[in-house]
C-alpha cells in the first residue's frame, strides 16, 4: 500500500528513471562504479535538497539513522563522506542536466495557463547571481576579490516553472547567455528589462515570429510613424508606431508607449513589436515580470544553491541542477494534485515528513500542526 513507502520513495516515483538511465549510459558516468551508483548520488543530493541537510557529515549522519527505509529506493546504503564527495567531484553533472531537461518535459504537460486573455504563451527572461567565496572557489572568479555563479533562466509565467536554464560564470552578460543559448519559439511573447536591450536580439525574436516587451532606453531616437487614438485609460500617455534612426540591426516598426504607473507615481516607456494587444496590456505583462524575481528568491531562501558540498565546478553544477530538479518534481505534484496552497508550504511538508511513511496524497490535505499526531498514529498502527 502506498503508505507504506516514504515521502522520499514516492517523490522519486516521478522521475523519468528510463530517461535517467539513457543519461548515465551517454554520459557513462558509472563506468568503474562498484557500489555507489549515479542513481544512489541522485537519491543523496535529492535527500539534501528535501531534508535540508548542511554538510557531508550532516547528510550521512541522517541516512545512517534512517538506513531500514532506504531499501525501496534502489539505494545501497549510506555512503562515507569522502564517496559521496568523490562522486561530487568527479561524476560527470550533465547527467543532472539532462534530467532536468526530462522532468520540465512532464511538467510542462500540466503547467497551468497564464491569466491574460491573450493566448500567447508568455515567458519572462532574466538572471540572479550566485555569490561564492573566492578561496574556495577560484575557478568562478568574477571580480578581484569575489567569486560568483550566474543563473540565466525564462520562467513560464503560467506554472511559474523554469523552462530553460543555463549555468554561467559571473562574468557572463546576461544578452550573450541568452542570445548563445535561446531560440525565440514562434507566437511567443517574451518579456525583460533593460539588460537584454540589443536590437540584433529583437530582430532574432521578431523574424521569428515571436514577440517581446521590454523597457524603452533613455537616449532612444525614432521618428513617429502612427499614431493610434489614446484610450480612455488616463494611464496611457503615449502609443506610437516609431521607426529606430540609425539602427541598422532592427529595420522594422516598432511600438513605444509611455505609461503612467499611478500606485508608485512613475512613468514608464515600453518597447513592443506587438501591435494587437491594448497598451494597458502590454504594462500589465511587463509588470507581471516580477514572478521571476519572486522566483529567484524562492530557490535561494529554500533550496541549497548558496551553500555547497564540495568546493569544484563539478559538484557545485551537480548540486544545482539537482536543486533545480527537485523544483519542478515540487511544481509536478502541485500540478497533478491541484494542491491548493503555495509550493513553500508543500516543500515544509515534505521537509518534515521526508522518511515518513505516509501516503503523499493524504499528506497534501494535512496541515503542518497535525503531522506529529499522523506521525504517533502510524507509529501505533504499523510500529514505524
Amino acid at each position: 500500500m502506498a503508505y507504506l513507502n516514504t515521502i522520499l520513495s514516492q517523490l522519486l516515483v516521478h522521475v523519468p528513471r528510463h530517461d535517467f538511465q539513457s543519461l548515465v549510459s551517454r554520459w557513462r558516468a558509472d563506468r568503474y562504479v562498484k557500489r555507489f551508483t549515479t542513481w544512489n548520488q541522485l537519491v543523496t543530493l535529492l535527500y539534501a535538497q528535501a531534508g535540508d541537510k548542511k554538510s557531508l557529515r550532516d547528510i550521512q549522519n541522517g541516512l545512517t539513522a534512517h538506513a531500514p527505509q532506504l531499501y525501496h529506493l534502489g539505494y545501497t546504503g549510506p555512503a562515507a563522506r569522502s564517496t559521496l564527495s568523490d562522486a561530487n567531484a568527479t561524476r560527470d553533472w550533465h547527467v543532472f542536466q539532462g534530467l532536468f531537461q526530462a522532468v520540465l518535459a512532464r511538467c510542462r504537460s500540466l503547467s497551468p495557463k497564464h491569466k491574460f486573455k491573450f493566448k500567447n504563451p508568455l515567458k519572462i527572461i532574466d538572471s540572479t547571481i550566485v555569490d561564492l567565496c573566492l578561496s574556495m572557489y577560484p575557478w568562478a572568479k568574477y571580480r578581484r576579490t569575489k567569486g560568483a555563479l550566474k543563473l540565466h533562466c525564462l520562467l513560464e509565467h503560467g506554472g511559474d516553472i523554469p523552462t530553460f536554464v543555463v549555468v554561467t560564470d559571473g562574468k557572463c552578460s546576461d544578452i550573450r547567455a541568452i542570445k548563445t543559448n535561446m531560440c525565440p519559439v514562434p507566437d511567443s511573447i517574451y518579456c525583460f528589462d533593460k539588460g537584454y536591450n540589443d536590437y540584433s536580439f529583437y530582430r532574432r525574436i521578431h523574424e521569428n515570429e515571436a514577440f517581446f516587451v521590454t523597457r524603452a532606453k533613455i537616449n532612444l531616437q525614432a521618428y513617429v510613424i502612427g499614431q493610434p487614438e489614446l484610450p480612455r485609460n488616463k494611464a496611457v500617455l503615449v502609443d506610437q508606431t516609431i521607426e529606430l534612426v540609425g539602427v541598422e540591426k532592427f529595420p522594422y516598426p516598432l511600438r513605444l508607449i509611455r505609461y503612467y504607473d499611478a500606485e508608485n507615481d512613475r512613468t514608464f516607456e515600453f518597447l513592443t513589436n506587438h501591435f494587437g494587444l491594448p497598451a494597458t496590456t502590454i504594462a500589465a505583462i511587463y509588470k507581471a515580470r516580477w514572478q521571476i524575481e519572486a522566483f529567484f528568491k524562492w530557490i535561494k531562501q529554500n533550496l541549497k544553491i548558496k551553500t555547497f558540498l564540495g568546493t569544484s565546478k563539478n559538484a557545485v553544477m551537480a548540486q544545482v541542477w539537482v536543486a533545480l530538479c527537485y523544483y519542478l518534481l515540487l511544481a509536478y505534484i502541485k500540478f497533478q494534485t491541484k494542491y491548493r496552497f503555495s509550493l513553500f508550504y508543500l516543500h515544509r511538508l515534505v521537509r518534515e515528513t521526508l522518511l515518513e511513511r505516509l501516503s503523499l496524497i493524504d499528506l497534501l490535505g494535512i496541515k503542518e500542526a497535525r503531522l506529529p499526531k499522523v506521525r504517533d498514529k502510524m507509529q501505533l498502527c504499523f510500529g514505524f
